[in-house]
């Protein structure tokens, strides 16, 4: 059997629907976990189940909440250098209520209580639950610094508890948010750098490209994202389309050390012989280059990979929207609707002289070549190109390293497993 997968609870002064920007890495988090197959829950002092990701479970202790009357109130004399007399029955009221629960989970992420003022008698209470044992793999993720804001400096004071907030804890993972960060945390507690470290924030990629779920599903399937260059032919299979030549051009930027996917989304015509044959000489084709992993027909692509698969307008749409450029490179086009298509998104085009829509309409906005160009000479020009945009540079180091899940499988599900990240 499959290994259990670790469980991990997030903990912070409040959870969604509290809005702000630690809340909000928080869901991120917790989404991203439960898409991996990791159970997570969130332990806050408010919050909803019903506004976290399906799944998330949550646990409330109220007195987590930095807005607590009396987390007020203590707070109030601890800003002032003075400790209240209650200071240490909130502390062990809320090292009685977290040591239950936090003993249960594999991994515990705190976010800030660590380094922020808000909620002194929990920093408290976690300090001592790392003492006891009680917190088996702690992850401190750090955004913010009382100690060194110039806003919040004046709060805090020489001695206990204040201290604990520039305290450096080596049985805590210690995260932050960026390099700068990372150097102004080493500071603070005095530690070498790398003592720290920087894992970003990231992006939800099916949310800012606005995909369905299906064609978010089908995005990861064919794993576009990790691609250096998304090609995209929204066109039928026919000879008029000149696939041939595609293969041979994705070919060459293989040759040349290129990570490319190429998806073309129309269907050969199933109830056509000569049509299916043609198909499937495309497939012999690509089998013969090598490129079975690299260039993809939607039509084969399906959930069940011994189905024909029909792309709605939505799917393909989506599709327009996670390219890096449309091709097309047909022996012959009418006009060229996808030229339109594209050039209302803002993608790149790259079209042969023979679609009118690229020449008429398209002009100089448009990558046009001539279909006397070798498919290594057209590969050489597309590489040279592409690597002068520097928003499909941009684009491209983004997705394949900065949406959730990239930072999930590289940075964060190693320190769940009590490793560094890479």
């Amino acid at each position: 059997m499959p290994a259990t997968k670790p469980t991990t609870a997030i903990l912070h002064y409040t959870a969604p629907p509290v809005v702000g920007g630690v809340e909000a890495v928080m869901y991120a988090h917790a989404r991203v976990f439960l898409q991996m197959g990791y159970p997570v829950s969130i332990i806050a002092g408010q919050g909803s189940v019903e506004t976290l990701p399906t799944g998330c479970k949550f646990a409330l202790i109220p007195e987590l909440d930095s807005q607590h009357p009396d987390i007020l109130a203590a707070g109030a004399l601890l800003e002032q250098g003075q400790i209240p007399a209650t200071f240490d029955s909130l502390v062990q009221q809320l090292r009685a209520s977290l040591a239950p629960m936090v003993h249960r989970f594999d991994n515990l992420i705190v976010h800030n209580v660590f380094t922020k003022h808000f909620n002194l008698p929990l920093t408290v209470a976690l300090f001592n639950l790392l003492d006891t044992g009680d917190i088996k793999n702690c992850i401190g993720w750090h955004h913010d610094f009382t100690w060194t804001s110039p806003r919040s400096r004046s709060k805090v004071h020489e001695g206990y508890p204040w201290e604990l907030l520039r305290t450096f804890q080596p049985d805590v993972t210690h995260v932050t948010i960026s390099r700068d960060r990372q150097m102004e945390l080493a500071g603070l507690y005095g530690c070498p750098e790398q003592a720290v470290q920087v894992i970003y924030n990231g992006v939800d990629a099916a949310e800012m490209f606005g995909l369905s779920v299906e064609g978010w599903e089908l995005v990861q399937r064919l794993q576009l994202l990790a691609a250096d260059l998304i090609m995209l032919m929204p066109v039928r299979v026919t000879r008029a389309k000149n696939i041939e030549y595609a293969l041979e051009v994705v070919g060459a930027l293989i040759a040349k050390g290129v990570k490319v996917k190429l998806l073309l989304t129309g269907p050969p015509d199933p109830h056509d012989e000569m049509s299916m044959a043609y198909f499937h000489s495309l497939q012999e084709q690509r089998d013969e280059l090598g490129l079975h992993g690299a260039m993809h027909f939607a039509y084969e692509s399906g959930p069940d990979a011994t189905e024909p698969y029909f792309l709605s307008l939505e799917v393909v749409f989506d599709l327009y929207r996670v390219s890096d450029l449309m091709f097309m490179p047909s022996h012959q086009e009418g006009f060229g609707m996808p030229v339109n298509e594209a050039g209302l998104l803002g993608l790149p085009i790259v079209a042969s002289d023979a679609v009118p829509a690229a020449k008429e309409i398209g002009g100089q906005d448009v990558f046009r070549f001539s279909l006397d160009q070798p498919p290594e000479e057209l590969a050489k020009r597309l590489l040279t190109w592409v690597t002068d945009d520097a928003r499909l540079c941009l684009a491209r180091r983004t997705r394949q390293s900065f949406t959730w899940e990239a930072i999930f499988r590289d940075e964060i599900e190693p320190l769940l497993h009590g490793k560094e990240a890479t």
